[in-house]
């Protein structure tokens, strides 16, 4: 295994982009920041996934071929609940922009949910293998991974191939409910980028690369892994074809002041959750109270 480089520490309000993390996130496909967010603002968060409806309501899952099942909430807009604050908040929407050199507006954003014993793994990808049948037709775009939860090894971290972002993109097919990397092109890449665990603590922020591999395992351990992931594509890249996520929309910033003083934990009502079925690139298996069958 690899030795996780590119390692930065959030230290105050000023925190901006400098020339090294372009140059690692250019080189390596990704910049991890420690303690982007305080434990009074992941308390916050937390409080919005744990105390409503939000995952009965919108929850789902898919296969991962094991037996076992990744669930996610997934919506398009930010809202202007908590977890928008944190999506629109400068310091994850200025490193975005300067990471990817130009307007960034809010893709979409997800919950992913492993329970203890239970939750299931994530098959290596790329998210533009998922984002280039969306029709966005430049890999300009990137994912911000922080954990609600500590992520270690044991409980289904991820794992990442650093530099097998300049690879370019890799062939894609459904993969029981996924979407997943040729399998023979992984363990190719894998020889020149070896692989990195990535364990976070709650609060931690990993911006990563839409063609940087990367997957998890499953869950094999008494302690819960939930993860809150925001995915942001450039303005210059909207997608030719409108579907299952967001059209180009101005990003509202707010300031970073904003998560430890919002006060909304259970208005959703802007964040246009994803229906079941709506995308192309997944299959559901799962459905919070309700079992689906795949065809």
């Amino acid at each position: 295994m690899a030795t996780l480089s590119g390692v930065y520490k959030y230290a105050s309000e000023e925190f901006r982009v400098t020339d090294d993390m372009k140059k690692c996130f250019d080189d390596l496909g990704y910049i991890l920041v420690r303690g982007l967010f305080d434990s009074h603002e992941m308390a916050k968060v937390r409080k919005v996934f744990e105390e409503t409806n939000l995952i009965k309501e919108h929850g789902w899952g898919v296969n991962d071929g094991s037996g076992k099942i990744t669930k996610l909430v997934v919506w398009n807009s930010p809202g202007n609940d908590i977890s928008g604050m944190m999506a629109r908040c400068e310091k994850v929407v200025n490193t975005s922009e300067d990471l990817l050199r130009g307007e960034v507006y809010h893709y979409h954003g997800n919950l992913t949910y492993k329970d203890p014993f239970s939750g299931g793994s994530f098959l290596w990808h790329q998210d533009y293998g998922y984002w280039y049948k969306n029709t966005c037709l430049f890999p300009d775009m990137l994912t911000v991974f922080v954990p609600i939860d500590k992520c270690t090894k044991s409980n289904g971290c991820l794992q990442i191939l650093p530099g097998s972002h300049k690879c370019g993109r890799i062939d894609h097919d459904m993969n029981t409910g996924q979407t997943a990397a040729n399998v023979d092109r992984v363990e190719a890449i894998k020889k020149r980028c070896p692989p990195a665990f990535v364990e976070m603590d709650a609060g931690d922020a990993l911006f990563f690369h839409c063609n940087l591999l990367h997957c998890s395992s499953a869950n094999e351990s008494p302690d819960r892994r939930w993860a809150y992931l925001i995915a942001y594509n450039t303005k210059v890249n909207n997608p030719i074809v409108p579907h299952h996520h967001a059209q180009y929309s101005p990003i509202q910033k707010v300031p970073n002041s904003a998560v430890a003083e919002c006060t909304n934990y259970s208005d959703f009502t802007d964040k246009d959750f994803m229906e079941v079925g709506s995308s192309k690139t997944t299959r559901i298996s799962f459905v919070e109270n309700q079992v689906k069958r795949t065809k």
